[in-house]
């Protein structure tokens, strides 16, 4: 049964009740969130969130033991689990996108709700872990794909819950069992996904749990994690720090880091689909997917057209001298280890509406201004950094060749995303050729990357850094080899 519109709003109350203490205060800003969301990182109206622990050393147990019950089970009995989990999360993905929304101040609800969908329905199965056989003159050899174990997870406050539910996915199918350290600044929402899976298993037969969480997620609590020796796989999606980390661990690990996606248009384009395709992928949930195009590089002679495009479909184009007040705003200093003073983004940026940052520079505009755009030099940090805001610096060049040499280092090497809006094979091929990303969208917006409007598969963790790619259940499986010598070969 579909849940109505009140019964979200009453949740969510709910919820936001939990996060205020119940002492009805108001609902805390998002630069308050860490300390406010352990008052509903356990428990949901009033009702104990299943698999949540305050040590970790608890929550890989209780992980290792789903691990064991899942083992058992077969691919028949592990689809029901996961046809469960993509029922729940069809059925509550508004919930989890208003508190993604509540709890972090990032993205936009309609956005994470559709994204929440999109799991549900393009994550891979068991159809993913197909074995395969070889025969020859000797006989056959059979290759499956095992599970590790307990894989232990770090997940984002960017896509929070959709992240915990499209690896719980796979790594059930796969047979593992998962314990989760996710982001402090989105612990209730990432719980409730935990919760929400075993929920899931239980009502198909599963372990009650069969994914586990923290209540109180620290570097410390991921650092035993780390070091626990029934953890047998690392998967990590968030920033270049934590990446590193998990990297660095000693274990096999798969690393999903960050990106900073340039978009191409040059001069053989659709100018007007081209202008709405950026628009709706770089303001999609405001601009937090890491595949999100985040640097345009235009070609001069269609600059003035491209610009217009974007425009009237939901851009507001904002002076040089607006864009540097701007960036006074999104871009603080922070002095390094080194003592160098460089310019970082600022967290109570991220994920905010256009018009919210419109606002804080006194320019008010309508909700129908999804992006801010403005025309900067290469050199300027709106291209430069990674922003995760609805901004999108457009700059003009004069040829394919400035385009891609440009492009190729704005990415700074992530080798994560990139884009590209032409009709010419030629140019296409050279950048693709020349950027190197896990991901290269051609003439669409860039969410087409994952699934959302484009063929293939759905994940919020591409491993570019570890070379897994758009993960999956197969991904978080290890081949295991059986040799029968002279047998089973029958022509």
């Amino acid at each position: 049964m579909a849940i109505s519109e009140k019964d979200i709003q009453s949740v969510v109350a709910a919820v936001l009740q939990e996060m205020k203490g119940g002492n009805g205060a108001s609902a805390p800003a998002a630069s308050t969130a860490k300390a406010a969301a352990p008052w509903c990182a356990t428990q949901y109206k009033g009702r104990k969130l299943i698999g949540i622990y305050h040590d970790m050393n608890d929550a890989i147990a209780a992980a290792n033991e789903g691990y064991k019950a899942v083992r058992r089970m077969t691919l028949v009995e592990r689809e029901k689990i996961i046809t469960e989990i993509r029922r729940l999360t069809r059925e509550e993905a508004p919930i989890m996108a208003e508190l993604g929304v509540a709890e972090t101040g990032m993205g936009r609800v309609d956005h994470k709700t559709a994204k929440h969908m999109l799991v549900a329905d393009k994550t891979p199965g068991t159809e993913d872990i197909n074995a395969e056989v070889k025969t020859g003159d000797n006989g056959m050899t059979l290759l499956e794909r095992a599970p590790f174990g307990v894989v232990g997870a770090i997940t984002p406050s960017t896509n929070p819950s959709e992240t915990v539910i499209c690896n719980s996915i796979g790594m059930i199918v796969a047979g593992n069992g998962v314990v989760f350290n996710p982001h402090p600044n989105a612990i209730a929402t990432s719980n409730y996904a935990v919760d929400l899976v075993n929920r899931a298993s239980k009502a198909a037969g599963g372990p009650e749990v069969l994914v586990a969480s923290m209540d109180k997620p620290t570097l410390e609590s991921a650092d035993v994690m780390y070091k626990h020796p029934l953890i047998k796989l690392l998967v990590c999606t968030g920033g270049p720090g934590v990446v590193r980390a998990v990297l660095s661990s000693g274990k096999k690990a798969i690393g999903a880091g960050a990106g900073n996606p340039p978009v191409i248009v040059d001069d053989t384009a659709d100018i007007q689909k081209a202008g709405k395709d950026i628009i709706d992928g770089c303001s999609f949930d405001n601009n937090l997917p890491c595949i999100a195009e985040k640097e345009c590089f235009a070609f001069a002679n269609i600059a003035d057209e491209l610009i217009g495009a974007m425009q009237r479909n939901g851009a507001y184009k904002i002076t040089k001298e607006q864009a540097d007040k701007l960036a006074e705003v999104v871009l603080v200093d922070k002095a390094g280890k080194d003592g160098k003073v460089r310019k970082i983004i600022n967290r109570k940026c991220v994920g905010r509406d256009a018009k919210v940052l419109l606002g804080m520079i006194g320019i008010n505009v309508g909700d129908d201004v999804r992006c801010i755009i403005c025309e900067t030099p290469f050199e300027h940090p709106f291209v430069q950094e990674e922003l995760m805001m609805p901004i999108l610096p457009i700059v003009r060049v004069n040829n394919i060749d400035q385009a891609i040499d440009w492009a190729v280092k704005a990415e700074h090497g992530c080798r994560h995303t990139a884009h590209m809006h032409s009709k010419n094979i030629d140019h296409l091929t050279r950048f693709a050729y020349a950027v190197e990303t896990t991901i290269f969208v051609k003439n669409a917006p860039s969410y087409a990357g994952i699934g959302f409007g484009g063929e293939g598969h759905t994940t919020f963790t591409i491993a570019g850094p570890t070379g897994e790619g758009l993960t999956s259940a197969r991904s978080f499986t290890r081949w295991r080899r059986c040799v029968l010598k002279d047998g089973f070969r029958i022509i």
